[in-house]
């Protein structure tokens, strides 16, 4: 697509694409933005990659956008209050509304719609720090062991990119991971550790519904999937598709559909799984802003679908003008 060929409906639209911000993710979303800025401009629309801060409102106000495009990562992009200041202002932006935003970010609460939704996701507890330190640690995390078992996976209830996760394959191990945990936010989500290969679904509004993309199988090359993992060239192997066979992909492709509709999400989505040597998988969660770096999976899955990830993102962007 030139811009030559862009509709009427985007032939004169000015799309903001905001990143950066302050969250601990704050590299990786400028990673993120400027791939977006890059694949919309590529195929002939105005963007602009725009930090996120103290300025940014007025400047919406005083010159508002046709159009938004997250690539914020972390609180202020994914759980929703940036959208709503958005639906305040009538600026229209890409991605799932300030609701839906919030139910993804929220680890604990969008688990337990997906288990409502009847969407199998590993058994967990959700633990503020005021209650592990006031009740006593050590009695606590007996209980959670006893509940749980072991191993288990101990990650802050709303983040990204790997930020806090600890694995805990012994008992003497939770408190520390706790602790480290309680460093990236104030409510740990506890989780029973779901053996099998990690999977990352895209999923996108097609013209009668959810499309699931191609899978990304995700295989470390050394320990765990972590923040190094993810964003260091090399350090991971990436399988796109999936090595699935057909009836394992269909469950998959289900899974990750049934927990987008259940969040209640909109125009683009990744759902991370697990799935087990006998093809039965789990939903962990969903991400609302997928990485778009060059070592994100989300632009992985689009390319393997023989998609332009400025193309795809024009169709949402012509959507939310249209609402």
């Amino acid at each position: 697509m030139t811009h030559t060929d862009i509709d009427d409906s985007l032939a004169d639209a000015r799309v903001i694409v905001l990143a950066g911000g302050l969250s601990y993710e704050r590299d990786v979303s400028l990673r993120s933005g400027r791939r977006i800025t890059d694949a919309l401009t590529r195929i002939g629309l105005t963007a602009e990659l725009r930090d996120v801060d103290g300025s940014l409102l007025p400047a919406l106000v005083a010159d508002p956008p046709d159009a938004v495009v997250f690539a914020l990562h972390g609180a202020v992009g994914e759980d929703g209050s940036l959208r709503s200041i958005l639906d305040l202002i009538d600026v229209p932006y890409v991605g799932p509304s300030a609701a839906s935003a919030r139910r993804a970010w929220d680890k604990p609460a969008a688990k337990a719609l997906l288990a409502e939704a009847g969407v199998t996701t590993p058994d967990w507890i959700a633990l503020p720090r005021e209650t592990f330190s006031d009740l006593g640690a050590g009695p606590l995390l007996d209980r959670i062991t006893e509940r749980l078992g072991l191993p288990l996976v101990v990650k802050p209830a709303a983040g990204g990119s790997g930020l806090g996760v600890h694995l805990v394959h012994a008992k003497t191990e939770l408190p520390a991971a706790m602790v480290g945990c309680f460093a990236y936010g104030d409510v740990a989500l506890v989780e029973r550790l779901a053996p099998g290969v990690d999977i990352a679904v895209g999923v996108i509004d097609g013209d009668t519904g959810p499309v699931a993309l191609p899978f990304v199988e995700i295989e470390p090359n050394t320990g765990d999937y972590d923040y190094a993992a993810r964003y260091n060239p090399g350090a991971t192997t990436w399988h796109v598709p999936a090595r699935l066979d057909s009836d394992t992909a269909d469950t998959v492709s289900r899974a990750a559909i049934d927990a987008y509709e259940a969040l209640g999400l909109r125009d683009l989505s990744r759902i991370d799984l697990i799935v087990d040597a006998s093809g039965a998988t789990q939903v962990l969660e969903a991400n609302v802003v997928p990485g778009m770096t060059e070592t994100s999976l989300f632009p992985m899955s689009v390319e393997a679908a023989g998609l332009d990830l400025g193309v795809l993102l024009a169709g949402m962007i012509r959507r939310a003008l249209a609402t």
